[in-house]
């Protein structure tokens, strides 16, 4: 039946669901995440160019921001706290968007937002303040690479001031973005932020003035309807149609590299329109299924509870109030369906085990379950629609966009601590956009598992992984903090007073970097390779890894980095590598991992140049920030950049 699309076609389309962002960033598998980026661009080309006639070429994706914030509202759609991890993962996702062939693009990934937005409240005229090597080093970087590297040619300028200036009208739009990057595509605006510089900013007296200055400033193109403002701005003379035109050809450009205005017999992708809805192709589902897999955290495993052996099970209870449900994002599409944590765990299972189910301990039901069960299953976590309208979020550890977190203790933690009393085999299985400060469940509970919401194929992905069928190998992007008071004031943009694993002051609940597996992987023989080509030095990192367990299973291999002859402040230590590897069971592989020379340099205030210092860099080697049992140092002779 057709439903207001008309011609025979639902209302709503259906696309492949993946994990949120941050869930495909604990994959920590570049290759995997081009692939789902790929996929993304194939579902958009076909409804648009197919019978569907929705959506468009441009997608608003990736997400090149950094959380730096844990208790910032929209942590899901950030790849992580890194610079270097999220530009890694920028680069990939646009890479994927846009496709394979040397002439047109597939999609054209348009990145957000640029720049340092990761505060909700207040967003649309707080100032995010810091000094030009944080700009260089940390925020801009996963942009730059963006474009440099992946290709991109569009982004989103962010509501927020950088150092007072709204990033609508900032200086470095032209100044960094198109004069040194090459960003010579789109930069559009979000939604009311040209409002915003009028009734927020108060930078503006008229939305006229407020037009001329953003389209002067490199904005091409607007989220909303401005036309009037600019018939206005021509006609007080603040814009000419020559500042117009000139404007435009970035928006032409992308539009020429996407093949819309050349005849579809020259346009590759253009045939992406018939056959089968690629939505529903097995292909699709088994990659959303990889990813949920790839992306799911083991955080503990104690008296070995996991993996669970379905044979030695009579009953299991599934408890939680979203154990029957995947959550879908604020920005999340329609999947073709879902499957739940409960049917995931009933599929895996089969008719052999009882598997019981209860939302909440009202009336006793959820004790009185676990009691009688031989394992209890609780499935907890944030609301990442907060259950509420815009701008609402009534649990004070919920947040989406428009509202920032005011609590990290998880309010259904309380659930966990009566079912566990009735039951020692809990296992939790905490489904969230964020962090949280669960240290009751760290401190007591046998087994804890994260992943991320929003993937069709969620039941799945989980009932693998605790059933053995999938060795976990996911790894955490962000530092899980004890309890809000190791973070610094949320409107405190240097991260160098303790945000992220490079600066932390604390011992956090959980590291950056940090995820258990099934086996065991022992480091041994670090060689550190230094080569010279065309007057370039370059760094490769090699590191036996041997599988000591009995389950194959995946290692993720991370390399960082600290500066101990640096005459400048240096991060404590600096993830510069990694590498998601597998190795069967008593193997023991050589793991070569790369280190770019830039990705070692700092910025350079008075030479305006990356500078990769003269001296010694000592790389550590591990499987987490905190786990980095080998080490070794290298002496760069020059301080070129290139």
């Amino acid at each position: 039946m057709g439903g207001p699309g008309g011609w025979g076609r639902p209302s709503v389309v259906p696309t492949t669901q993946f994990p949120q962002a941050v869930g495909l960033g604990e994959t920590w598998d570049p290759e995997l995440i081009q692939q789902v980026a790929n996929v993304e661009g194939i579902e958009a080309r076909y409804m648009f160019q197919s019978s569907y006639g929705r959506g468009g070429l441009v997608v608003r994706a990736p997400n090149a921001d950094l959380a730096r914030d844990i208790r910032w509202g929209r942590t899901e759609e950030s790849y992580g706290e890194d610079a270097f991890f999220v530009g890694t993962m920028v680069v990939a996702f646009v890479k994927g968007l846009q496709g394979y062939d040397p002439r047109y693009w597939q999609t054209a990934a348009l990145m957000k937002h640029f720049l340092a937005n990761s505060n909700e409240d207040e967003r649309g005229y707080s100032s995010s303040n810091f000094d030009e090597r944080l700009f260089r080093e940390y925020y801009s970087a996963p942009f730059r690479r963006g474009i440099e590297e992946g290709g991109s040619r569009a982004f989103m300028a962010s509501y927020n001031a950088y150092n007072g200036i709204p990033m609508e009208v900032n200086p470095v739009l032209k100044s960094v973005a198109i004069k040194e990057w090459g960003n010579d595509g789109i930069i559009c605006t979000d939604g009311g932020a040209m409002t915003n510089l009028v009734t927020l900013h108060k930078r503006y007296a008229t939305l006229a003035e407020a037009t001329a200055a953003s389209i002067k400033a490199g904005i091409n193109q607007f989220l909303d309807n401005y036309t009037q403002p600019v018939h206005d701005a021509i006609k007080q003379r603040l814009l000419t149609e020559s500042d117009i035109d000139q404007s435009l050809a970035g928006v032409f450009r992308v539009m020429i590299k996407l093949g819309q205005l050349d005849p579809s017999a020259m346009v590759p992708y253009a045939s992406i329109k018939e056959g089968p809805e690629p939505w529903a192709t097995q292909a699709h589902k088994d990659l959303a299924l990889r990813a949920t897999q790839e992306s799911i955290v083991l955080l503990k495993n104690s008296r070995g509870i996991l993996p669970l052996d379905r044979r030695r099970l009579k009953t299991v209870a599934v408890i939680g109030p979203w154990a029957d449900q995947v959550l879908l994002d604020w920005y999340s599409g329609t999947p073709p369906y879902v499957v739940s944590a409960l049917q995931g765990i009933k599929n895996k299972v089969g008719k052999d085990v009882k598997v019981e189910f209860a939302r909440d301990n009202k009336n006793g039901e959820a004790v009185e379950l676990a009691k009688h069960s031989d394992v209890v299953i609780v499935v907890i976590g944030n609301h990442p629609e907060c259950d509420a309208g815009w701008a609402k979020c009534p649990t004070p550890s919920d947040g989406k966009e428009a509202v920032d977190r005011r609590s990290i203790t998880l309010e259904q933690e309380e659930l966990v601590k009566q079912v566990y009393a009735a039951n020692k085999n809990t296992i939790e299985i905490l489904i969230s956009s964020f962090p949280f400060a669960i240290n009751w469940s760290q401190e007591n509970l046998p087994a804890i598992v994260h992943m991320t919401h929003n993937s069709e194929e969620l039941g799945n992905g989980l009932a693998d992984v605790l059933f053995g069928d999938v060795n976990p190998a996911g790894r955490l992007v962000e530092t899980w903090p004890k309890s809000i008071d190791q973070l610094p004031p949320m409107m405190d943009y240097n991260i160098r007073h303790g945000r992220t694993y490079m600066y932390f002051k604390h011992d956090p609940l959980y590291p950056f970097g940090y995820g258990l597996s099934y086996t065991n992987f022992k480091y041994s023989k670090l060689h550190i390779k230094k080569t010279r080509s065309r007057s370039v030095e370059s760094i490769t990192v090699a590191v036996d890894v041997k599988n000591t367990g009995r389950r194959d299973g995946d290692e993720v291999v991370q390399v960082y980095a600290s500066y101990p002859d640096s005459k400048v402040e240096r991060p404590n230590k600096q993830l510069v590598g990694f590498l998601r590897v597998k190795i069967v069971a008593g193997e023991k592989r050589t793991v070569e991992i790369p280190v770019r020379r830039d990705t070692v340099a700092y910025w350079d205030v008075a030479r305006h140049a990356f500078v990769a210092e003269p001296g010694r860099i000592t790389f550590q080697v591990g499987s987490s920030s905190a786990d980095l049992p080998m080490r070794g140092s290298v002496k760069i002779d020059s301080d070129e950049y290139k």
